[in-house]
């Protein structure tokens, strides 16, 4: 093999890595952005909560938080799952994983946690538990954005891992 041939390699293989770590800097971040989104819209949701309660004293009646509050639970709960989702795509994408023991972040091959030393089962493969995640994903039909984003991650993360 020539020398031109090795520098070739080396350079293809180098804009390959950079192109990978790229990819993975720009889906972080995107799903950093969606974690915000997601918190903001539950700090609305806290003030709506707030709001009803209020007004509900305010006219002295009673407060059945079941029945008033129903639907505001739900989302909170939905966008918390999101957060929790998208915490444990970027964890991915780092490749770590969180303790399901003292809940620390570590490397995802690491088979005892070096925080508490509990031992670590990796059920499934790195890959299907991605591809897993992103089918479970839980999208409220409304939001186009968000079922974009994540139609799009599986499309990436296919195409990378063939």
């Amino acid at each position: 093999m020539s020398c031109l041939d090795k520098i070739g390699k080396t350079a293809t293989n180098t804009c390959k890595v950079t192109v990978c770590k790229t990819n993975k800097m720009a889906k972080r971040a995107k799903l950093k952005m969606h974690i915000n989104e997601c918190k903001e819209e539950i700090e609305d949701i806290y003030n709506k909560i707030g709001k009803k309660v209020y007004e509900k004293h305010v006219r002295e009646e009673n407060i059945d938080i079941k029945q008033d509050l129903k639907e505001e639970c739900r989302k909170i709960d939905r966008y918390s799952k999101e957060i929790d989702s998208s915490i444990e795509r970027i964890l991915m994408l780092k490749d770590m994983k969180k303790c399901p023991n003292c809940f620390s972040e570590i490397m995802i091959q690491y088979n005892f946690c070096p925080n508490c030393g509990k031992k670590q089962y990796n059920i499934k493969p790195r890959e299907e538990k991605i591809i897993e995640q992103l089918d479970e994903t839980d999208i409220d039909d409304t939001n186009e954005k968000e079922a974009e984003i994540v139609k799009n991650e599986k499309e990436e993360f296919l195409e990378n891992n063939e």
